[in-house]
């Protein structure tokens, strides 16, 4: 799936603005450690200054949170750089989205200031684009220098102390494509351990670009890293079983992850055009030489796959998509990485891929080095509710009978939160499978049971009764009714149909791509969610034709057709809303929810966001309504606080760990429409930056990539 937004008749986006960055200075040195961790940075600083001449990296280092000796062992080692650093998309490779970080805390997080803003400048005309872009990234902090990158492929390095611009790269991608979703979350960071360290390229910031081109830079200079692929780039549309019928068909957003020497890249499949959509295929490539090292097509090409027999009928291996669009987490100690699939191709018609589409929405774990594909786990069967594995799988570790267990979390549109071993992919706690409606649809098998518990508390509403039907109003509610009499709704995963179903979760969680957050010391899981519901219409092809309808392009929230060609039919998808746009689901829109897996209870559940604003988007609603439309993910810290952006108000949020409790808000120039993450300066404050870019639409427009920490002390 390509990413949703929101768009509401009559809504004009704002016009865009750049300006310079706004830097702030400081020297201070917090006491905010612990004495053995202030030990370890003395002799961590006198190592550096006993080696200053050319030094050899002996370990294969990931960068992000561990080192591998030649023996594949991870190192027991830590230097104060992992912890005060932020160098992979979750902080480390794992995916966790903690750190151990905790100058801010609950007693001081409410004085929290701006400390810079950094603008990409691309607002400027020289940057405009057909499509509205999104400024979803999450930067990286390693060795005293930030990362980041922006919808159109263009990668910064700046001051983390400043946001001082040091370097940029532009691949200058066609801005005239109209993507569905024109935003770029973030690069990846590799030390080569066969160079001389400091040596060009001997840290390289792979990039990603929507365009598809993956691509590594020099981290000091940002020129590429010549010796990887064509000049430093690798096309990823090369070789694709399914090539891109258009440019915006095939695209990527996500940043790549390196292991055990290889970057795998995964990539995003526009929705519902057509049976045999571009190939959802994974790559993994020579992290020095861009050289193809393997594939991993998720509709399987071989009858010797196991999974061969789940796709049934003429068309079905010819299926496109089940493509991984979100973030890879990988374990670097077993040099395996962990991906979430989405759905296969079109979303809500499966009569030419009959079957359990094994692969497809499933967790797969596969060895780095080769592609060998070592355990699966499907959370939904034969998808046609466009349940992609939206959310980033994160590898974290539990106690279960009072041993420890690496495991693999995984949120789902569904709104259920899975917990598998890591070692097998097999649920830690009991899941449950049951039977599900028919469809009634002409040509379509759905697949009869579904995964209906995760062995935990579901996360979002999975059904809407009439008596729950909501609106702001008598009219909004008789009008939300009167549609609700009209369609049909059988329960959790009824399917589409002709005269239009009533989908609980929609197509946008549930969980989403924001994804979740774990704290360590309690064992609890914060996850972002959606309590809305959409209508999913299968209209006969001749009878669209017949009333001139026009396909849409990119809308994922509000109305959507879309051609489903090779099927009989068209889709048209709406949320479901009452006459002044709120949902006719019961507020909260939007939660933030913690989970405890000690106990398996809900430990807190509160309303994420507000009605504030939104009748400039045309949603009216009271202005008390609690809740709103969210995407974008949290974090958590030592400091007992969850951060999170997200929410359609725009603002900037931190809770209490423990309980939920809101305690500390800022208003953004557009929505953090992202993830994001914390650092510790070389002037020893504590920084906490989030990238505030709305969508173009509903979330507003920006450029900006905003700084918070403390006030400095007095002198």
């Amino acid at each position: 799936m390509l990413n949703p937004f929101i768009r509401i008749e009559g809504y004009i986006m704002l016009d865009r603005k750049s300006s310079s960055v706004s830097p702030a200075t400081s020297s201070y040195l917090p006491s905010m450690i612990s004495s053995p961790v202030r030990v370890g940075l003395v002799f961590f600083c006198t190592a550096c200054a006993q080696h200053r001449g050319t030094v050899l990296i002996s370990q294969q280092c990931n960068v992000a949170g561990s080192c591998t000796d030649q023996f594949g062992r991870v190192s027991a080692l830590k230097s104060l750089a992992e912890e005060s650093d932020w160098p992979s998309y979750g902080r480390t490779l794992y995916g966790d989205r903690h750190s151990p970080l905790r100058q801010i805390d609950t007693s001081n997080v409410s004085k929290l200031e701006i400390a810079w803003r950094f603008h990409t400048g691309e607002g400027a005309p020289a940057f405009s684009t057909r499509a509205p872009t999104a400024l979803e990234v999450t930067p990286l902090v390693f060795r005293g220098a930030m990362y980041l990158s922006t919808p159109l492929g263009r990668v910064f390095a700046l001051d983390p102390v400043t946001g001082t611009q040091r370097w940029v790269y532009d691949p200058q991608i066609d801005r005239t494509t109209q993507f569905g979703d024109f935003a770029n979350r973030g690069v990846a960071l590799w030390a080569d351990s066969t160079v001389v360290n400091g040596s060009r390229c001997s840290l390289r910031v792979f990039v990603a670009t929507i365009d598809t081109r993956l691509t590594a830079l020099d981290a000091a200079t940002g020129t590429p890293c010549t010796e990887f692929g064509a000049r430093g780039t690798v096309n990823l549309r090369d070789g694709l079983r399914n090539p891109p019928a258009f440019a915006s068909e095939y695209e990527v957003t996500s940043p790549p992850i390196i292991v055990d020497g290889v970057v795998m890249v995964g990539s995003g499949v526009a929705d519902n055009n057509r049976i045999d959509a571009a190939s959802g295929e994974v790559r993994g490539y020579d992290a020095r030489t861009g050289a193809l090292r393997w594939t991993f097509d998720p509709v399987p090409q071989s009858s010797a796959d196991p999974a061969w027999g789940t796709w049934i009928g003429p068309n079905a291996h010819r299926t496109g998509a089940a493509n991984s669009w979100t973030v890879f987490a990988a374990d670097p100690g077993r040099k395996t990485v962990y991906i979430a699939t989405g759905s296969p191709s079109v979303d809500y018609f499966g009569g030419e891929r009959k079957g359990r589409n094994e692969y497809g929405n499933s967790v797969v774990a596969i060895q780095a080095g080769t592609g060998r594909v070592l355990w699966h786990f499907q959370t939904v069967r034969h998808d046609l509710w466009d349940y992609d594995n939206a959310s980033p799988p994160a590898l974290v570790t539990l106690n279960v009978g009072g041993r420890p267990v690496d495991a693999v979390l995984q949120g789902t549109k569904t709104g259920q939160l899975f917990v598998l071993d890591r070692e097998t992919g097999k649920p830690i706690f009991p899941v449950t499978e049951g039977a599900v409606p028919a469809s009634d649809v002409p040509g379509e098998e759905a697949w009869p049971t579904q995964i209906l518990s995760s062995g935990l508390p579901s996360l979002s509403p999975q059904t809407l009764t009439r008596d729950h039907v909501w609106g702001p109003t008598a009219a909004d509610r008789d009008a939300c009714l009167r549609r609700f009499d009209e369609i049909r709704h059988d329960g959790t995963f009824t399917p589409p149909s002709v005269r239009g179903s009533l989908i609980i979760p929609s197509n946008v969680g549930g969980a989403h791509w924001g994804g979740v957050a774990f704290d360590p010391a309690n064992e609890v899981v914060v996850v972002p969610t959606n309590r809305i519901a959409a209508v999913i219409t299968l209209i006969p092809r001749a009878e669209f034709e017949a009333t001139r309808g026009h396909e849409t392009v990119g809308e994922r929230i509000g109305t959507e057709y879309a051609m489903m060609h090779g099927t009989p039919f068209v889709l048209k998808r709406d949320l479901y809303l009452g006459p002044s746009n709120a949902p006719c689901t019961p507020p909260p829109f939007g939660a933030l929810v913690a989970v405890s897996l000690r106990t398996r209870q809900i430990v807190w559940s509160v309303p994420l966001g507000t009605s504030e604003n939104l009748d400039r988007i045309g949603i009216h609603v009271p202005p008390d309504i609690p809740g709103a439309i969210n995407l974008g993910g949290p974090i958590t810290t030592a400091g007992g606080l969850v951060f999170i952006g997200a929410a359609l108000d725009r603002y900037f949020r931190a809770y209490d760990l423990k309980t939920g409790r809101e305690l500390w808000k800022v208003a953004l120039p557009a929505g953090g429409k992202a993830t994001p993450m914390t650092y510790l300066g070389a002037d020893g404050r504590q920084y906490v930056v989030i990238a505030a870019g709305g969508d173009g639409k509903a979330w507003g427009w920006s450029d900006e990539v905003i700084a918070f920490a403390l006030p400095r002390p007095a002198r």
